[in-house]
């Protein structure tokens, strides 16, 4: 299965508690942090809901 690498680029302040747990869940903490994870279908549908605090790159 396939690698991204996911990038925290924005705040989750003022963010709805839905989208700061969902950001956490990604295993993101602070801005500009990455994790490399498998691009399974969970992980593609929690990026889609926060894409716009995050930057996906393919490995």
């Amino acid at each position: 299965m396939a690698k991204i690498k996911i990038t925290q680029i924005k705040s989750v302040i003022d963010r709805s508690e839905r989208q700061k747990r969902t950001v956490e869940a990604l295993g993101l903490r602070k801005i500009n942090q990455s994790v490399e994870v498998e691009a399974t279908a969970a992980i593609i549908g929690m990026v889609k809901k926060v894409n716009h605090l995050v930057a996906v790159e393919n490995i």
